[in-house]
């Protein structure tokens, strides 16, 4: 007494996505009421059903069910032969279980999911673009890249230009799109082409067979072989991927404006207005040497008054040089006259002077220069010099007029200049008067026990006119 099973075809064939069924009778071949489980074991379960799960017969009787394969067109259903079993369960005497099998051949399909981004560029010479590519096939595949234009404008790279792809699995490539040429002046230039994404031609690319569970000798040598795609069916549509570069211009029109513009306001300058001033600048330069080469008219000569006619009571008006003193008579008055305390002309020589002052922190000390006896200093330069890096306050003086009061801490060099000399006359004297706050640090790094700061005077010095 047993139970038996048999499915009504030895092996079957079905596409992803589609629907194949089968037959499975069921006899019980006991003395008893038998109910029967069935339940599908092996790769293709998560696909498979039986109608009805469960059946109950008499002793001698059989029934017959529905087995249904329906596998999803997805990467997660490959393609090849996978063994298909039936466990048949009886509920009173399961040591009597059965499990009848046979072969499901999955035959492949192709499928890609490519984009190409960015879809536009804009660039000079040359962009790049990255094409995205997905294998929705249950089967490997080898995937080309073909980037072409209608015109012979662009250049194109692909990088790397062929790739194989397992079912499900993902991959990159990089475009890289150059222009022929230049554009240096106009519009900018609009070029599209396309990547055509797919198999290769005549390409035939068997599903991989991975069977789930061994499989009977007897079966084996009755199953057919798995379906292999023919050329049309390798070849597949090829994916058309639009893409745009567009070509920008080296100069822009708004540059091209501004160049115009320069350009015109440097020909009404060379026009225009450069000989005007070329012009007025010589008539200034002219009418300089022409003051400097002018020589002035001796004034009148005054002669002394004769012992006759200064003893006449109505005054020497008819006289000449009548009504105003005579030069004996002006150096005869005893006064410094109006040449007193100014420099004789073509006596002077250059001469410079350096006053060193060196003071305690908290203290204050005084350095001088006394302009000798019957000379006048014109200054025209000073420089002082706090190479330390002192604190405190300097004070520098012009006989008794104060040129400047400075903070030690703003400056380590100062100098000043004058156009018009700043004269000094005989006996006075530059003063440099420093209050030390606090001693620096000189570029040895080490600090200074004293204030030290130094100052030079130079300018012209020259004999003194009496």
């Amino acid at each position: 007494m047993t139970t038996s099973a048999e499915l009504g075809l030895p092996a079957l064939t079905v596409s992803p996505g589609g629907v194949v069924t089968t037959t499975l009778t069921v006899r019980n071949g006991t003395d008893i009421v038998e109910a029967y489980s069935l339940e599908v074991v092996g790769d293709c379960a998560p696909w498979t059903t039986v109608e009805p799960a469960r059946v109950s017969l008499y002793p001698g009787t059989s029934e017959t069910v529905t087995v249904r394969l329906a596998p999803p067109r997805s990467p997660e259903v490959r393609a090849g032969d996978f063994p298909l079993g039936i466990r048949v369960l009886p509920a009173e005497r399961p040591e009597l279980v059965t499990v009848p099998e046979t072969t499901v051949t999955v035959t492949p399909f192709h499928e890609l999911q490519a984009e190409l981004t960015p879809r536009r560029r804009r660039g000079w010479l040359r962009a790049r673009y990255r094409a995205a590519v997905r294998n929705l096939g249950n089967a490997p595949s080898a995937v080309t890249f073909s980037p072409a234009q209608a015109g012979e404008d662009l250049r194109f790279g692909v990088t790397p230009d062929r790739l194989r792809l397992q079912p499900g699995e993902s991959a990159e490539v990089r475009v890289r799109v150059r222009a022929r040429r230049l554009i240096w002046f106009g519009k900018p230039a609009s070029w599209p082409f396309e990547v055509a994404v797919g198999r290769p031609e005549g390409a035939e690319e068997p599903g991989a067979a991975q069977p789930g569970s061994p499989q009977p000798a007897a079966q084996s040598a009755a199953q057919p072989t798995a379906a292999r795609p023919g050329p049309a069916q390798a070849a597949g549509q090829r994916q058309q991927l639009p893409g745009e570069f567009v070509q920008l211009p080296i100069l822009p029109k708004w540059l091209l404006a501004l160049l115009a513009a320069l350009i015109a306001l440097l020909l009404a300058w060379f026009a225009l207005v450069r000989p005007a001033v070329r012009s007025s600048a010589k008539q200034a330069a002219q009418q300089v040497v022409d003051q400097r080469t002018a020589t002035p008219s001796p004034p009148p000569s005054v002669s002394p008054p004769t012992p006759g006619q200064s003893g006449g009571a109505s005054g020497g008006q008819g006289q000449p040089g009548g009504g105003r003193p005579s030069t004996a008579q002006q150096g005869g008055s005893g006064g410094g006259g109006d040449g007193s305390g100014r420099a004789v002309p073509g006596t002077g020589q250059q001469s410079s002077a350096t006053i060193d002052v060196q003071t305690a922190g908290g203290a204050a000390a005084v350095g001088s220069y006394q302009v000798p006896a019957g000379k006048v200093l014109g200054i025209t330069d000073i420089v002082v010099a706090n190479f330390q890096g002192d604190q405190g306050l300097l004070t520098i003086k012009f006989g008794d007029q104060t040129i400047t009061t400075i903070a030690l801490e703003t400056f380590r060099n100062q100098d000043y200049h004058w156009v018009t000399p700043i004269e000094v006359t005989e006996n006075q004297t530059v003063t440099a008067s420093v209050t030390c706050q606090e001693p620096g640090t000189p570029a040895s790094g080490k600090q200074a026990s004293q204030c030290h700061e130094l100052l030079n005077v130079s300018g012209e010095l020259s004999d003194l006119k009496h």
